[in-house]
Formats: C-alpha cells, structure tokens, sequence
C-alpha cells in the first residue's frame, strides 16, 4: 500500500464519483477503479457500495476516511521542509554584544510575537558569527565586512565607540576620553572578531604595545586586572557591565556600523523575514 491509495480514496469519497474523482487527481477512471479495488483486496472489506446510482461509502468505508484522512494529514506534514524548518529554532549569531541594549527588547517581543518558534541567541567568535559556515541561520554584525558570497546585509545603525577602561585608574576619573588618552596604555585586540586595529590611530601615534585575545571574554578580563585598555561600541556596556570596568565615550573615533546578514537565496530558515521586520522594528524604537 502506498499514500496514493489513501488518496484516491478520499478524492473518490468526496467527489462521489469516480470519474470526478479520476479528473482531479489527472488520471484515467479505470486506473483509478484498480487503485481502489486494491485498497479494498488489502483491507479485506468493500469501502464503496457501487449498487446505486450514487456512489455512497460503506459503513467501513465511513469508518476508513477519517483513518485516511488523519494518516495522509500526518504523512503531508512529515514530509513538508517548511514544518521541519518552523519546528527547529531559528538561531542569530553575534560575534559580540549582539544588539545591545535592544538584546532583551528583541528576544521579550519574540517570544510574545512568535511564540512556536524559538530564537536563540548563540555569540560565534567569528567575523561572520558561523553565518558562512551553515552554524546559524542569520547574524548581527560588526564593521565593516566584506562582502558574503550568497548573503543579504542590511545596515541598521551606526554605533559610536567608547573606551573601556580598568575602574580606578586615572583614565576612569575623566568624562570622555581621546584615542591620544588610550595610546599611553597596552591596547587590547580582539583578533579574531573585533572592530578596533592600531590603524585608528595616526601613524607615529600609536600605541607602544598590544595584547592580543581570542575572543570577548579574554578581552573583558585584560582590562578588568588592569593590564590594558579597550575599544568597544556603544553596544557593549548594556551587556557587559561590572564593577571593575568603566565606559567612556571615545570622542575622536569613527563609529562602526552594525549589520544584519542572512542567506540570499534560500534561507536556511523560514522565520527569518519575520526576524528581520522585528529587528528593524526594535532598532528603530517601535
């Protein structure tokens, strides 16, 4: 028995004629007289009673649509990629701070709005947070990023950059700061997703020495045990705030731009447009 069979029934049992049925589902009545006949030989009962002008369903036949139904709705759906697609979450990469003080506002209005589909947050030290390695299925980026073979970017802002600095420190008594002010201090380099390389500075007024991390965390806690500086984005302090660090705006520095990304073609998940009006929306404080 294959799912044609329970097809051709259910078309037979709501056109009520073979031959209406046979023209909907573009074959010939014969074929589709042998196809029910089958069905009937295997379920060793006869589904449809042929007597009457009318063709009518047998008490079994009756008893047997809903079953066909049922079993043909499951099959449908089980083999439907778009079900399979809504039914895993819909994963948004960040390589750092992801969207800043809109983080929570984002992820409440999802889970509000689109409550059958998850959305999570997975932070990727990567310059394109895994999105061109299949390892989630859109990104908030930072920077400026060149261009993705097969991907979509869409700028939705620019964020001013401040100094991150060890709390205590002369540098933390100041309102703002200048790129002259950090240049004193070892720099730390995110150089694996970071934003900020020693060519903001001028060249013969630059920082002596850098440390180099690997990813956010290390950076945080170079700065926090006072063995270097920082640059970051407006972005950071709404996620990243502890005692030992102080923000200030860096008066000097250009800002860095914050991107969303996403497959062109075929995106690799069906919720995406709506994640992608959401974010819109939430940046632009609706």
């Amino acid at each position: 028995m294959e799912l044609r069979h329970l097809r051709a029934f259910l078309a037979i049992a709501e056109e009520g004629s073979i031959t209406r049925a046979a023209a909907r589902l573009h074959t010939g009545q014969p074929a589709l007289s042998r196809t029910l006949r089958q069905l009937e030989t295997h379920l060793g009962v006869r589904l449809v009673d042929r007597s009457t002008h009318h063709l009518d369903l047998t008490a079994a036949g009756r008893t047997f649509r809903d079953r066909a139904a049922t079993a043909l709705a499951a099959a449908d759906a089980a083999f439907d990629p778009r079900s399979m697609a809504a039914a895993r979450p819909l994963r948004l990469g960040h390589p750092w701070a992801a969207l800043g003080s809109w983080t929570v506002p984002l992820l409440r209005r999802w889970d509000q709005e689109h409550p059958e589909v998850p959305l999570e947050l997975r932070r990727i030290d990567d310059r394109t947070a895994g999105l061109t390695r299949g390892k989630v299925d859109a990104a908030l980026l930072r920077g400026r990023v060149a261009p993705l073979p097969g991907m979509v970017t869409e700028l939705l802002l620019e964020e001013e950059r401040v100094a991150v600095v060890p709390e205590g420190s002369d540098l933390a008594d100041r309102a703002t700061l200048t790129l002259a002010d950090l240049a004193t201090w070892p720099i730390a380099l995110n150089t694996v997703a970071g934003t900020t390389t020693l060519d903001l500075w001028p060249v013969g007024a630059r920082p002596a020495a850098t440390r180099e991390v690997a990813n956010t965390d290390e950076w945080l806690t170079v700065i926090a045990a006072g063995r270097a500086v920082g640059i970051t984005t407006s972005a950071t302090p709404g996620l990243h705030s502890q005692p030992a660090l102080a923000y200030r705006p860096l008066t000097d520095a250009p800002p860095v731009p914050l991107m969303l990304a996403w497959p062109r073609d075929v995106p690799a998940h069906p919720a995406i447009p709506a994640l992608i009006g959401l974010v819109r929306d939430v940046v632009a404080g609706r």
